[in-house]
């Protein structure tokens, strides 16, 4: 298996990808083209198939393709010209090299989380958890296997456990440190923050939005699974519901970054805070990983809107 991160400028490829995306285009001489993104476990690839011959077989998105092709640079990334593209026949592939996966144990992460869930003392809230990461056993094999995002970051099977595991352990850290802080409510929201992803993304290998991800978006699916789950529980205070789902409704912080609300609670804030550190910190180190071996400085970064560098 030639893998995507290993190709090189120059280099003549002969391999089996994943079409994760296949749209046609027409030249400036009316000729029509392929514009396809091939993926594999370690990332994607832009490609072109400017000359549509009998070389090149009838396949579609999300179909593994046997591709003969040479990678070149394009405004400084790399890109493929195929030159031939077939289906490939089964045993051609392995689908485990095709789908990205966290660098970290999913059933350690999965334990830690329960962990953690363990620790709440108000017993709504850790009934309300319970009935998701305990007793739902359907809920639990697409959480732990879920991706947290299409691209930008935690992109990968395991990522939304990994994600939420990660900003559970921040907002337990912030309750520590001020005390004022509800804990039970802001581990709670931090757990939950994110589930709506299991509705707005589809599973691998399609993981991009489906039509409830377009139209309502994974804060606000994600604050209707929890109401309609706490519906079930007899007595939880209404209260506590209100700032539960408030958490999970401002936790993008600000109105521009996709939140309905802007945070009211100081648990809110601490959730935003914690959110946006993971995202932004697995995004540089994910940055970092595309790149493995390159010394110096990696260049511009549209996220840190700066040239980036790897600490010696």
């Amino acid at each position: 298996m030639r893998y995507l991160r290993e190709l090189k400028d120059g280099e003549a490829v002969t391999a089996v990808y994943l079409c994760k995306q296949k749209t046609s285009g027409k030249s400036k001489f009316d000729k029509t083209y392929y514009s396809l993104v091939l993926q594999d476990k370690t990332g994607t690839m832009d490609c072109k198939i400017w000359d549509l011959t009998n070389d090149i077989e009838h396949f579609e998105a999300n179909d593994y393709i046997k591709v003969e092709g040479v990678v070149s640079t394009y405004r400084d990334a790399l890109q493929m010209t195929v030159k031939k593209a077939r289906r490939a026949n089964e045993g051609e592939y392995d689908p485990g090299d095709y789908m990205p996966v966290t660098r970290k144990n999913i059933d350690e992460m999965y334990s830690q989380l329960t962990a953690l869930i363990g620790t709440v003392q108000n017993q709504y809230l850790r009934a309300l958890l319970d009935s998701f990461f305990v007793e739902d056993e359907d809920f639990i094999k697409r959480f732990k296997v879920h991706s947290a995002a299409k691209s930008i970051h935690h992109g990968f099977i395991g990522g939304l456990l990994q994600h939420s595991l990660a900003v559970a352990k921040l907002c337990d850290f912030m309750a520590v440190q001020y005390p004022e802080m509800n804990r039970d409510l802001v581990v709670t929201a931090a757990i939950c923050h994110d589930i709506g992803k299991l509705e707005e993304l589809a599973p691998f290998p399609v993981n991009d939005y489906t039509d409830d991800g377009n139209f309502l978006g994974h804060i606000v699916i994600g604050a209707m699974m929890v109401r309609d789950r706490i519906a079930n529980i007899p007595g939880f205070p209404g209260m506590l519901e209100q700032e539960l789902l408030h958490c999970i409704l401002s936790h993008h912080g600000e109105l521009e970054y996709g939140s309905p609300k802007k945070p009211e609670l100081l648990e809110a804030v601490a959730l935003s805070f914690a959110d946006n550190t993971d995202a932004k910190l697995e995004t540089f180190i994910e940055a970092i990983g595309a790149q493995e071996g390159a010394k110096g400085w990696l260049g511009y970064n549209k996220m840190f809107e700066a040239n980036i560098r790897k600490t010696e």
